[in-house]
């Protein structure tokens, strides 16, 4: 299943809000959360972490895998958890409108909130 638009952002940003990952773990955190359901692609992942590091979400630092290789951190700042709890919200709102459409028992409209 692919990612909505916007989704991989807030995943990544949920992915840190407990410690420092660097991009692979990240992927793989998302993944196994999901049960597979969102794989994670390497390019879409460099690019999402480029562009929240440009917007000062998140931070990085070189350090060393348990593999002995040098990859980069990446760490929430105070904006990237302000993001993330204002995200989370609007993404459980949408996700509840979307199920109550795709739930829906009836073609009825209602009078209520129509000209």
């Amino acid at each position: 299943m692919a990612l909505l638009r916007g989704t991989l952002d807030i995943l990544v940003l949920k992915a840190l809000s407990w410690t420092p990952l660097h991009a692979f773990e990240i992927a793989q955190w998302v993944e196994q959360r999901s049960d597979g359901e969102f794989p994670v692609e390497d390019a879409a992942l460099l690019q999402a972490l480029h562009r929240m590091e440009e917007r000062r979400l998140l931070t990085a630092a070189w350090g060393t895998t348990e593999n002995n290789r040098r990859a980069r951190y990446y760490s929430l700042t105070a904006a990237g958890r302000a993001h993330l709890r204002t995200e989370t919200e609007v993404l459980r709102r949408s996700v509840t409108a979307l199920t109550e459409v795709l739930d829906a028992r009836t073609a009825a409209v209602s009078a209520r909130g129509t000209r």
